[in-house]
């Protein structure tokens, strides 16, 4: 039996890299409204739901693409291959404009986590083929919490104390990670992407899911569930604090409760009521997800390096929008302004029908 695929999933892609471009590209990262800011530590902002609806996505999107594929060498070829470019490409965004010494490069990263995480989670997907992905992924949490309070100092879950940076420091060195938080931590370092793994098999069970249930019974579905996670999620926190840095198994299944929320309400939308012209957007956003990421970072990173009145042209573009407006709401304009741009851009590859994929 072929399984159904449900539009609503190819819609909350695009809303995946809608988002994930709003919030990296504020004119300021001084004049910022604080839900689009991720927490600084513990906490849950809006930005926060952008990374895992990155990996949710690609949990679902590899459900269709290797329900046919067997655990050969050819198979995992395939994914080392794909694992690998994600991971290459980005350390070459980190380096861009490759003006940085080796010695300083950061190692981990965006796409170095999907490709990670990708890597990982196809491999156990593939060994048990759906079944049991339920109790793999909470002994991936329970098993990563473990390693937190036991390897980590007194407070496991702190900025300093979290077995985390240990490990990143061990095998990374300061100079390879992160410097944005007061001192070199990696919020995307090498042990919190464990539990990043079980955002992917989350996005995957859904997809699963949804392939056996009508569109009416599928909403109803990912609700119920979503009622459950934030139910656990709440329980959870209670001892493991809602941290994005660390990926906290309550920020996991929070994170993927508003995602199964946002997920119904699109089903709804665009496999119930068909509606098809309303979600058509986001589904032409989403056709080609990694190379808008890829060419909006350069973007920015690009326009931040070109000299213009003293400045240059990213800052001097948000300057001129601030005089017809307050600095923060200027700073969120050119940030939509962005949106725009790069879905232009992804509904002219569309309608041409180009895809470019790894």
């Amino acid at each position: 039996m072929t399984a159904q695929r449900f539009v609503a999933l190819d819609a909350l892609r695009g809303l995946a890299i809608a988002l994930m471009i709003l919030v990296n590209t504020p004119g300021s990262w001084q004049h910022v409204y604080p839900s689009l800011l991720h927490a600084s530590w513990d906490g849950f902002t809006f930005a926060d739901i952008v990374f895992p609806g990155f990996l949710f996505v690609v949990g679902a999107a590899m459900f269709y693409a290797l329900r046919h594929s067997t655990f050969n060498g050819a198979t995992l070829g395939r994914i080392a291959k794909r694992s690998a470019l994600l991971f290459a490409i980005g350390v070459l965004l980190n380096w861009y404009p490759f003006t940085t010494d080796i010695s300083e490069l950061r190692i981990p990263g965006v796409l170095q986590r999907i490709g990670l995480c990708y890597a990982i989670a196809a491999i156990l997907v593939l060994l048990l083929r759906g079944r049991y992905l339920l109790f793999v992924s909470t002994a991936i949490l329970v098993a990563y919490w473990v390693l937190l309070t036991l390897f980590g100092n007194a407070e496991p879950f702190s900025l300093t104390g979290n077995a985390v940076l240990k490990l990143d420091l061990l095998l990374l060195g300061p100079a390879h990670l992160y410097q944005g938080l007061g001192l070199a931590f990696d919020p995307e370092g090498l042990l919190s992407s464990l539990p990043a793994v079980v955002s992917v098999l989350v996005g995957y069970y859904v997809a699963q899911q949804l392939s056996q249930h009508n569109a009416k019974d599928g909403a109803r579905w990912l609700l119920l569930a979503a009622f459950a996670l934030l139910a656990l999620s709440w329980v959870c926190a209670g001892f493991w604090p809602l941290n994005k840095a660390l990926w906290s198994g309550s920020y996991v299944m929070l994170s993927s409760a508003i995602l199964m929320v946002l997920l119904a309400v699109l089903v709804g939308l665009s496999d119930v009521l068909k509606q098809h012209r309303l979600v058509q957007p986001l589904v032409t956003y989403g056709t080609n997800p990694l190379f808008i990421y890829i060419l909006s970072w350069l973007w920015a990173a690009t326009l931040m390096r070109i000299p213009f009145a003293g400045s240059n042209v990213y800052q001097v573009a948000f300057e001129f929008i601030a005089t017809m407006m307050p600095a923060k709401l200027a700073s969120l304009v050119f940030a939509l302004l962005h949106v725009v741009l790069f879905w232009w851009l992804s509904r002219l590859l569309y309608r041409r029908n180009i895809i470019i994929r790894l």
